[in-house]
């Protein structure tokens, strides 16, 4: 099938909804019903109600899965929907096989998409929010060590500047690598801080549960590919590795070397606590699962680390009356979704190329 550019092109979107627009709009025109949940808790950026939505492809009683996740870090959901919106538009999984199903969940995170954050209503990350909240000792001890300087009292003032030469001198001790685990790999105990991982589970983890429970308990096979940007060299979908020793193999076997490990220090993703990846496991213990995050680089991992700081300290002790924080929101949209048309057709290039060998590997199980 030939697409030009154009048409792929004008599945991505400016704005949460738009994206949703289109989202539905391309269900509709495929005769697809769509579960629409929405989120109490909060609203978008203009005031309009928030949904996840869920549309299934191919029987409900199929056995094998592919599950496609968008949103799940919000501002990040531009990347995945337009990359949903392309599939579906663009007539794939037309002819599945009878014993396959794909289910796609547009905006998993809808409050971070329409207002151009990584994290939820509640300031978490939801990608470390999936950990048992009861047990005694919680991951992310090192964050503590540089907390104060991730969030300064001013932005572009002398406690910035001070913070910054902090920060600056721990990765000259510790390296770049110690600095982006400490700070990214999640953390519980500062909730005005980044990369917080909650005091418990957030609406959209419990969403999120809740659709594996209502849509996949019974399956066989699950195979999920989540969308994520910010990480790695620009424009390219790296495939992150994450699960068990059994779900790592798996992947392999369908991605071939193209996947990379966290846990063995191949991938430009630190390890980290509390993902999506480790609340499907939790959650479907008798299917087959694997779990692949495809992450599209933007920019350099300073550049992007220190938009998620200028964000976190503007909702936390900024003004948003002012030139710095039209500014502040500029640069955290660039670090996540570049919009040049360019990046935009590498990421569908790319998802094309992931979503044909998921469906190859899930297809033999």
């Amino acid at each position: 099938m030939s697409v030009s550019n154009s048409e792929i092109l004008s599945c991505f979107s400016a704005s949460y909804a738009e994206a949703r627009d289109k989202f539905l709009r391309a269900c509709r025109a495929r005769a697809l019903s769509v579960d629409s949940r929405l989120n109490p808790n909060a609203k978008g950026v203009s005031g309009e109600d928030l949904y996840s939505d869920i549309v299934q492809i191919g029987s409900p009683h199929a056995p094998k899965v592919l599950l496609i996740l968008s949103g799940t870090h919000g501002v990040e959901g531009y990347c995945g929907s337009g990359a949903q919106v392309g599939l579906l538009s663009q007539g794939y999984f037309d002819e599945l096989p009878a014993d396959m199903s794909v289910i796609m969940i547009h905006a998993m995170n809808p409050y971070g998409f329409s207002h151009d954050r990584r994290v939820t209503e509640d300031n978490v990350d939801l990608n470390r929010n999936f950990i048992d909240f009861t047990a005694s000792d919680l991951p992310g001890k090192d964050y503590a060590r540089i907390q104060e300087y991730i969030l300064p009292e001013d932005w572009g003032g002398p406690a910035h500047a001070h913070a910054n030469e902090q920060l600056k001198h721990f990765i000259e001790v510790h390296g770049m690598a110690a600095f982006q685990a400490a700070v990214s790999s999640g953390q519980y105990q500062f909730p005005d801080g980044v990369f917080f991982g909650g005091s418990g589970p957030t609406w959209s983890n419990k969403m999120f549960r809740a659709i594996l429970s209502d849509y996949l308990m019974d399956k066989r096979a699950v195979g999920t590919i989540d969308f994520h940007t910010g990480l790695g060299p620009h424009g390219y979908g790296e495939l992150i590795n994450i699960g068990s020793e059994a779900q790592k193999a798996q992947a392999a076997a369908w991605y071939g070397d193209q996947v990379t490990d966290p846990e063995a220090g191949t991938s430009s993703s630190a390890d980290l606590d509390g993902m999506v990846a480790h609340g499907i496991a939790e959650t479907l213990t008798e299917a087959e699962l694997t779990f692949i995050t495809i992450e599209y680089g933007t920019y350099e991992v300073n550049e992007v680390l220190t938009a998620l700081r200028a964000d976190n300290w503007l909702y936390q002790k900024g003004r948003f009356d002012t030139a710095l924080a039209a500014q502040i929101k500029r640069d955290i949209r660039r670090a996540f979704y570049p919009e040049k048309d360019e990046w935009k057709l590498s990421v569908w290039q790319r998802a094309k190329e992931v979503v044909a060998m998921a469906l190859k590997g899930l297809d033999p199980i």
